[in-house]
């Protein structure tokens, strides 16, 4: 029960990863989110969008070695989660590329609410 939390901390800090690699260029953007990314303002935004993310990668990673912040990743990576899940759904008409980041997120949901139940019920929770 002691590597649940770790490991869900773990697979978060690798799907929030993945965005990291836009920031190389805007070709990969495009490719990443199924987009034309030609205008500098939107490549300007969406590469520090993936800086971003990349910290909050490195934050869930160092958070899953560190059992006193099990609740402080759990935390960022459920409003990362649910924050984009819900504009996704408020905005709606995304394109195939993001409904694939749609559908990673909905699983990273339900990984989060696993991890979040053991965090909370398992005795050892701080």
């Amino acid at each position: 029960m002691r590597f649940i939390v770790p490991a869900v901390l773990l697979f978060l800090a690798a799907i929030h990863a993945l965005p990291l690699l836009g920031v190389v260029s805007s070709s990969k953007l495009s490719s990443l989110y199924g987009i034309p990314v030609q205008e500098p303002n939107l490549e300007i935004l969406l590469r520090h969008r993936a800086v971003l993310f990349g910290l909050l990668a490195a934050l869930l990673a160092y958070c899953a070695f560190q059992p006193r912040l099990h609740r402080l990743g759990l935390v960022a990576a459920f409003v990362s989660v649910v924050s984009f899940l819900a504009i996704a759904q408020l905005v709606g008409g995304f394109n195939s590329s993001l409904s694939t980041v749609v559908r990673a997120d909905i699983l990273a949901l339900v990984v989060l609410v696993v991890g979040g139940a053991v965090h909370v019920l398992r005795p050892s929770a701080a």
